[in-house]
């Protein structure tokens, strides 16, 4: 495989992505905590329009909850409206997540007194296939500054980079405590945050069946604080939708997947919420079986919630990794969850990241997860970033030594002098060991199937699900 190169890149518009448009700057924010803060300080500039679109949302969610006077996310949206008379502010959640996602459904379904203001929506988005979920997670602020990735602004999401297996600031606004959790969100400005709006405005469109015009003449919202990762860098929108009424589906997402895993030559970086999605075990298996292929490295969740999960997407995931190990004829594969250690045994951190590293060339952050509902079922938006120059190829290498830096307890620094001298991902993860926080290679299952598990077709199909449709699900789904 011949490595990526300006004149073979990986992001191709109208195949892999459907627009490429330069960011003035970008940056890649690692856990809740961090991106809350940065999109607290964003959302106060706001002058003319957020824009909130979401698989889930809730209102009463702190964005600073380390500040104990700091109010709701409701209440600071209300205030803004209030004290800006041009601000609109627009909020889509996914219809179903009233009874599937963490949030309170009532405030959703009744509204809420924050809402109660003429330039204030909040709105379900009831335009999707059966048992479809609008599972993209973007906020767009004045057209200026965009923020895409893993997180919802939604309970159950906030977490420092330290993972504490009991912060005390990590609760539910009931004061219920949750476990460490672990996610990425990209933030972007210029064009490319104007190309992310254009993406939010049309599914509030198809929701809502109002046009929102483009926000003109807004100021620089870029936080003072906010170091950016790259700089002047073209950034690729890659969306997924299903054929829906008469639109065809959209398999952006999917297609940047396959394609930049079939470009690594040295290594591939994973983290994943969900490993299920047969196509992508394929292509790495094969991957795996070439004599002088990637190594690969995937940090996944080794806990799943409730028995429907834990059984599907679970056993799923079960099965792919045996399928990869049973393919890894050089030992190129590690397959890992974290933990945070404690006296009383491992805490695992939840993996709620949707993150692809390849070689030092490509990075792509959303919120696609590697399953089958994320092929053309799920609406879904990822940007990527190709490492076109010596610069950005550094800057992609230094994003994978601190994600694995901050899950190892140790420095972007000692990640990369330890990968230089052991010439190998795995070895340097291996090398560099348990500090406060780990690294456990997922057990082995033993002799498993490798087809997904019966039902599959129905809880986790990767098209919209018909009956006249059956076969052809099944077919995709195996």
């Amino acid at each position: 495989m011949q490595k990526p190169s300006p004149d073979r890149p990986i992001l191709k518009k109208g195949h892999n992505c459907w627009r490429i448009a330069p960011a003035k700057r970008a940056a890649v924010l690692i856990d809740g905590a961090n991106y809350y803060a940065q999109l607290a300080k964003v959302i106060r500039g706001a002058q003319k329009s957020i824009l909130i679109i979401g698989w889930d949302f809730d209102a009463s969610i702190k964005l600073l909850p380390e500040q104990p006077d700091y109010p709701k996310l409701g209440d600071l949206l209300r205030s803004l409206v209030e004290e800006r008379p041009l601000l609109e502010v627009r909020v889509l959640v996914w219809s179903v997540a009233v009874l599937h996602a963490p949030s309170a459904p009532l405030p959703l379904l009744l509204g809420a007194p924050w809402e109660d203001h003429p330039r204030t929506q909040v709105r379900l988005d009831r335009e999707h296939p059966l048992y479809g979920a609008h599972h993209q997670k973007i906020v767009c602020v004045d057209d200026t500054v965009a923020f895409v990735g893993g997180m919802d602004l939604t309970i159950r999401r906030w977490d420092t980079t330290e993972h504490l297996a009991n912060h005390p600031l990590r609760k539910d606004p009931d004061g219920v405590a949750y476990p460490p959790v672990h996610d990425v969100q990209m933030a972007v400005e210029g064009e490319a945050a104007r190309a992310v709006s254009d993406v939010a405005r049309e599914r509030w469109h198809r929701a809502i069946g109002e046009n929102v015009p483009p926000v003109t003449g807004a100021a620089d919202l870029w936080p003072d604080d906010l170091q950016p990762d790259f700089t002047d860098t073209p950034v690729a929108v890659a969306r997924t939708f299903a054929s829906w009424k008469g639109a065809p589906e959209v398999t952006e997402g999917m297609a940047l997947t396959i394609d930049a895993l079939s470009a690594a030559n040295r290594s591939i970086y994973i983290e994943a919420q969900y490993l299920t999605a047969p196509r992508v075990g394929k292509l790495l298996a094969e991957s795996l079986a070439r004599p002088h292929g990637p190594e690969i490295v995937i940090i996944v969740r080794r806990l799943f919630t409730g028995k429907m999960e834990s059984f599907v997407m679970g056993g799923n995931q079960k099965r792919l990794v045996q399928r990869l190990r049973r393919a890894d004829r050089y030992g190129r594969l590690g397959v890992y969850y974290p933990v945070v250690l404690r006296a009383a045994g491992d805490c695992p951190v939840i993996i709620h990241s949707k993150i692809i590293i390849v070689d030092d060339d490509f990075v792509r952050v959303g919120s696609s997860n590697l399953n089958n509902r994320s092929i053309a079922l799920d609406t879904e938006c990822d940007l990527a970033i190709e490492g076109s120059d010596d610069e950005r190829r550094r800057t992609i290498a230094g994003l994978r030594e601190r994600l694995i830096a901050e899950h190892l307890d140790t420095t972007p620094q000692a990640v990369r002098d330890t990968v230089a001298a052991e010439g190998s991902l795995l070895r340097a993860i291996e090398r560099l060991g348990c500090n406060r926080r780990c690294l456990r290679l997922i057990p082995d299952f033993g002799k498993l199937p490798t087809r997904p598990v019966f039902g599959t077709w129905l809880l986790d199909p990767p098209r919209p699900f018909f009956l006249f449709q059956r076969k052809r699900a099944k077919h995709d789904a195996g």
